[in-house]
């Protein structure tokens, strides 16, 4: 019995040792020398199956038949827009961990909007804006790499926007540079640092700035000119635009021409810091355009819209060339997707087609139910202000008078919930404790505890909301809309194999699935699991 039990311990040995010894023998799988994230400003899968007649070889098709296609992206938090769709891409986390629920919220002290890149604390280099990423609260992928190399990985963004270029930095960045909305100038934050010298050269002698003058925007080829998607009059007479003035800056930014220049500055930008010349991982972040020429509609500008995709088709295949003439095919992995809105503006009056629709003025209905709370608790200014469609109560005077918090809550939203326009009501404790339904587990995601706002209005599709900027007297009008947009999820490269997947996919996967190929940490507020590498089909 004894030496059956000894000849059983040796034999699970020596099967560990074998197993160990093939192991060893096994190569591990290659580390991509460079990633390359792309996020796309208002990417739509629907504008590239309309223009893919347009298309080379070398951008969105190379990315089909070469790369790893979701169809179906989403991100899982309602009302994204291009600050929170970066910062959830790059930290695996929705806006209610990662601290960006919007571009702006308001501080609850001045009862100012804050932009949620703001930060007194770091002067700009070539810019009067104050920077860093004060205000996202977790770590990034780039920050995880920065880790795990003990800082010897380089890690870039490069964005027209400042908003996506710090919050696609992350903490850790060796450099993260935007464009001068004043200036058209490359400029960043002292946050990250020095100003490197060949940024500087580079906006000494190549910027924006010196060539603004002879930038014509027309239509890449005949083909453009000739080819029309829209139902909306059929062909129009092409089009010409030089950028004069001083919104210059802000329209070529919101143009099909400004990915040329993401590229122009990220290419430069990759070879003077010596991106991915090493088997140490480095990471750049870029932020490409696709919306419509300076936010305006389809209607006004349809031609506009096909030459900027057909131009960002152009700009992707340009920049996969660089990186692989850089790196080795193979050697790099890219990531590629949307931000998941779409702010084209309606400017057509809704009602003339006997289509539902109405104004709803958030300030209007802020003093409305400030005079109602008076009615039920006293004299007081129960409602400090309103942002957007998010109401803000008076959380002092609330203790002070010690109201019950809940009560208030309850009644402000059976108040509210009346009135012309809304559809439903959200308070912060509704979405905090709710019951979990897909539908509020995404507005949940939205919200944030630190700087949401107490009562969310959740106005009805076609509606109009005119919502006052804080204490300022600028309103800005937007139209409720609900319908589903759909944007890819591409990766191609380093681990990743062609195929095609029509499930749906949330965004908050990419970080820990790029984590996954790096063989590094996940970003400390992701809490999914990494997508199945497409290799590991085969």
């Amino acid at each position: 019995m004894t030496s059956n039990l000894k000849y059983n311990r040796i034999f699970t040995t020596l099967a560990m040792l074998f197993s160990l010894c093939g192991a060893e023998a096994q190569t591990a799988p290659t580390l991509p020398r460079l990633v390359v994230n792309v996020m796309i400003d208002q990417l739509r899968t629907d504008y590239l199956e309309a223009f893919s007649p347009l298309f080379g070889e070398r951008g969105f098709r190379r990315l089909m038949q070469e790369g790893s296609v979701y169809t179906q992206a989403e991100y899982p938090f309602a009302r994204p827009d291009r600050a929170s769709a970066t910062a959830c891409m790059h930290s695996g986390a929705s806006p209610y961990d990662n601290g960006i629920p919007s571009e702006r919220w308001l501080d609850r002290q001045s009862l100012r909007p804050i932009y949620c890149v703001d930060d007194a604390a770091y002067a700009g280099h070539l810019t009067a804006e104050k920077s860093s990423p004060l205000h996202l609260s977790v770590s990034t992928i780039g920050d995880e790499l920065k880790v795990a190399t003990e800082g010897k990985g380089i890690v870039i963004s490069v964005s027209p926007f400042r908003d996506s270029a710090i919050l696609s930095a992350g903490h850790a960045a060796n450099g993260c540079f935007w464009l001068n909305d004043l200036t058209g100038q490359w400029c960043s934050t002292s946050y990250y640092g020095e100003f490197p010298s060949w940024a500087l050269t580079y906006s000494r002698y190549n910027s924006l700035q010196k060539r603004i003058d002879d930038i014509v925007w027309v239509p890449s080829n005949d083909v453009v000119g000739n080819f029309s998607y829209f139902v909306s009059g059929g062909l129009k007479k092409p089009f010409s635009h030089k950028f004069k003035g001083d919104r210059a800056y802000r329209e070529f930014k919101a143009s099909g021409m400004v990915n040329e220049e993401v590229n122009r500055f990220a290419i430069h930008c990759m070879a003077s810091a010596g991106m991915g010349l090493d088997a140490i991982t480095d990471m750049i972040s870029l932020t490409y355009y696709a919306g419509n020429y300076d936010h305006r509609s389809v209607a006004d500008c349809p031609m506009e819209l096909q030459d900027t995709y057909v131009r960002l088709d152009n700009a992707l295949g340009v920049l996969i060339d660089d990186v692989e003439k850089r790196v080795g095919k193979g050697n790099a992995l890219f990531v590629i997707t949307g931000t998941g809105y779409n702010d084209e503006p309606v400017s057509d009056d809704l009602s003339k087609y006997r289509i539902p629709t109405g104004t709803f003025d958030m300030h209007r209905a802020e003093m409305l139910l400030n005079m109602y709370l008076i009615a039920v608790y006293g004299q007081g200014q129960w409602v400090e202000t309103s942002l957007g469609n998010e109401i803000y109560l008076n959380l002092k005077l609330i203790e002070q008078r010690n109201v019950n918090l809940t009560e208030m809550l309850e009644m402000s939203s059976a108040f509210l919930i009346q009135l012309s326009g809304v559809k439903d009501v959200y308070t912060s404790q509704r979405l905090s404790l709710g019951a979990w339904t897909p539908g509020v587990s995404k507005l949940r995601n939205a919200y944030n505890p630190h700087r949401s706002g107490d009562i969310m209005v959740q106005v009805a599709p076609g509606w109009s909301l005119i919502g006052a900027s804080g204490v300022s007297v600028n309103t800005k009008q937007e139209i409720s809309r609900e319908s589903y947009i759909a944007f890819p999820l591409f990766f191609m490269g380093t681990g990743f194999v062609s195929t095609i997947i029509d499930t749906p996919v949330s965004i908050d996967h990419v970080a820990p699935t790029v984590a996954k190929v790096l063989r590094i940490r996940s970003p400390n507020a992701c809490a999914l699991a990494p997508l199945r590498l497409s290799s590991q089909l085969r």
